[in-house]
C-alpha cells in the first residue's frame, strides 16, 4: 500500500530551457531537467528524493549533487550521485564523480576520478 518513491523513477517537476542562463548556485527538490547553462553549483535538498537530468546541450560550470544524476551535456566540476549516475553518449565531465551505481554509454568522456560511494 505504501511505497517509498524511488528517485530513479522520480518525474521531472521543473524544466529549465535551452535559452536560459543562470549565474549563481541553484538548490532544488524533486525532478529537474536542465537544458540551459549554469555558472554555479546545482544541488538537491538533502533528505528528499531528487533527480537531475542535464540535457544534450546543457553546460554546468560548478558542482552537481542529487540522488540520481543523468548527464547528456557538459559538466565542469565535481558530481555526487548518491544513488545512481547515468552518462549518455554525449556526456562530457571534467571533474570527480562519486556514485552509488553508474551507467555509462559508449562515447561518454570523464576527465577525473571515479569514486564508488559506500551505502550506510
Amino acid at each position: 500500500m505504501f511505497r517509498r518513491q524511488d528517485s530513479t523513477e522520480l518525474p521531472i517537476d521543473t524544466l529549465i530551457s535551452l535559452s536560459t542562463r543562470i549565474e549563481g548556485d541553484m538548490v532544488f527538490s524533486g525532478g529537474l531537467q536542465l537544458e540551459g547553462q549554469v555558472t554555479g553549483s546545482v544541488k538537491a535538498i538533502a533528505g528528499k528524493p531528487s533527480r537531475l537530468v542535464l540535457g544534450g546541450q546543457s553546460r554546468v560550470e560548478g558542482s552537481v549533487s542529487a540522488d540520481v544524476v543523468e548527464v547528456h551535456g557538459a559538466v565542469r566540476g565535481d558530481i555526487v550521485a548518491a544513488d545512481r549516475a547515468v552518462l549518455g553518449p554525449g556526456a562530457r565531465v571534467e571533474g570527480g564523480l562519486q556514485y552509488g551505481t553508474i551507467e555509462m554509454a559508449a562515447g561518454a568522456l570523464i576527465q577525473g576520478k571515479l569514486v564508488k560511494l559506500e551505502k550506510t
